[in-house]
């Protein structure tokens, strides 16, 4: 009886050993962006997440923060720099302030073709830009989509270029949106995004510009009357992870699922946004904003001068390549 008892004992004790490894061998990591619950960076990372915990057996655990619960982009950026924060999903337009070579994206009208655009930025192109963050101890880990930027403002419908003379528009915090609102003669105002609602609602600024999902499911359609289907930037947004939890917290194994599942979860992220756009202009609609179609040819051409005042740095080279990479 008692050799019987001292066997369960001794089982139990080996369960509940390896029960407390498997535990402390979990990894868990926390990613921050700064927009809604129901938003495309929210479902796309919960894609992530459910693949991670799915082709890790469970030892991979991802804590998602939307709604800037762990800061503005520029905090979250810092914060993953630092080593505060293992991971986040960000717009492609403040990491013009730690290396230039995002600004490439930034140039307005420079995106005309998504597909082929995708096989640029997913190619030796795009690793190239990415690895240019690996000195701020953050690692690039893949470029997924936020969308065209479409104009929205509480003043008056906007068609032609010169209908922005005297808007003032929340723009981010980066040079190339700000020289490009200035040449169109609007007043740009650079704010964090978790203060946006409220400056529109208390009349701080008129407007703003957002791809469709952001301008969906931030609700800006309650304090902004007019959308103008502008697409004057596209916005990539950018997975980052902290280098050294990359290097030293995960084996081979761990990085090469971590990758993988990255890549899938890219894609799945990309194509859930080009289907939510084919119904949120009805949307919209049906919440009250009314929608203008501008010509792009003729903003396309009022916006020139901005090539022309960053093509030195940002680099004649890579401006061309792009352009060339979607004919």
């Amino acid at each position: 009886m008692k050799k019987a008892l001292f066997a369960v004992v001794a089982v139990l004790f080996l369960v509940l050993s390896l029960g407390s490894a498997f535990a402390a061998d979990k990894i868990v990591l926390r990613v921050g962006h700064t927009i809604a619950p129901d938003s495309h960076y929210q479902k796309g990372l919960e894609h992530f997440a459910s693949l991670l915990k799915e082709k890790s057996g469970g030892q991979i655990e991802m804590q998602i923060f939307h709604s800037s619960q762990l800061g503005s982009e520029r905090d979250v950026i810092e914060g993953v720099s630092m080593g505060t924060i293992e991971m986040t999903l960000v717009s492609s337009a403040p990491l013009a302030n730690f290396t230039s070579s995002f600004l490439v994206f930034d140039l307005p009208f420079i995106i005309v073709n998504r597909e082929k655009a995708y096989a640029w930025m997913d190619g030796p192109q795009g690793r190239k830009i990415l690895d240019t963050l690996t000195p701020k101890n953050i690692i690039g880990l893949g470029i997924w989509e936020n969308g065209f930027r479409m104009l929205t403002n509480s003043q008056k419908p906007v068609v032609a270029p010169e209908d922005m003379k005297g808007l003032k528009i929340r723009l981010m915090e980066n040079p190339i949106h700000v020289g490009t609102f200035k040449t169109l003669g609007a007043y740009p105002t650079p704010m964090p995004f978790g203060e946006l609602f409220t400056a529109l609602q208390q009349k701080i600024v008129d407007g703003q510009e957002n791809p469709l999902v952001i301008i969906y499911t931030s609700k800006f359609f309650e304090v902004q009357k007019h959308l103008a289907l502008t697409g004057h930037f596209y916005a990539p947004a950018i997975l980052l992870v902290n280098r050294d939890f990359w290097e030293k917290k995960l084996s081979d194994d761990q990085r090469k699922i971590f990758q993988e599942c990255e890549l899938a979860s890219r894609k799945w992220e990309r194509q859930y946004c080009i289907d939510m756009e084919k119904t949120l202009v009805n949307d919209l609609k049906a919440k009250g904003m009314e929608v203008s179609t501008p010509d792009k040819a003729k903003w396309a051409e009022a916006v020139q001068p901005v090539y022309k005042e960053f093509e030195g740095k940002i680099g004649k080279e890579i401006i061309q390549d792009l352009i060339n990479a979607q004919k």
